[in-house]
């Protein structure tokens, strides 16, 4: 198939497939002696794959590893490894933005809990005040 009606099955610009293939992700190609590129139909199985493969936070580096260059070049071992360290990585990241979600919901908490007698300028000091304490003073 031409680049045209891979882009329309895939959903993906023309120019971002030629991208994929520039970067050694879509080794599926053949030139034609007008120039035209020719995908065979695996080619949109692989998009598919880099697509959901990016949205999932793997770099193109790691798919162009992880990627077979033909569908019976699969190498199932290595694949689980990445996947399963993915889902690692996935885990401490919502770890990470846990912690940060309560750092910033406590500040709100600090914030809002200004003194009615209080200005905004003490208020801020006190907040900042509070922030620079060590976590055993507070």
């Amino acid at each position: 198939m031409k680049i045209g009606e891979l882009a329309r099955r895939t959903g993906l610009a023309k120019s971002k497939i030629r991208f994929y293939e520039e970067k050694g992700l879509l080794s599926l190609v053949e030139r034609k002696a007008n120039g035209y590129r020719s995908y065979p139909p695996q080619a949109e199985s692989i998009l598919n794959l880099i697509v959901n493969g990016q949205q999932a936070g793997f770099s193109l580096e790691e798919l162009r590893a992880l990627l077979p260059q033909t569908n019976d070049d699969w190498q199932h071992d290595a694949l689980i490894t990445a996947l399963q360290q993915k889902v690692t990585d996935i885990e401490l990241l919502q770890q990470k933005l846990a912690r940060n979600k309560a750092k910033l919901l406590s500040v709100i908490d600090t914030i809002a809990a200004k003194p009615d007698d209080m200005d905004c300028a003490d208020n801020a000091k006190r907040v900042l005040a509070e922030l620079s304490l060590p976590k055993s003073s507070k």
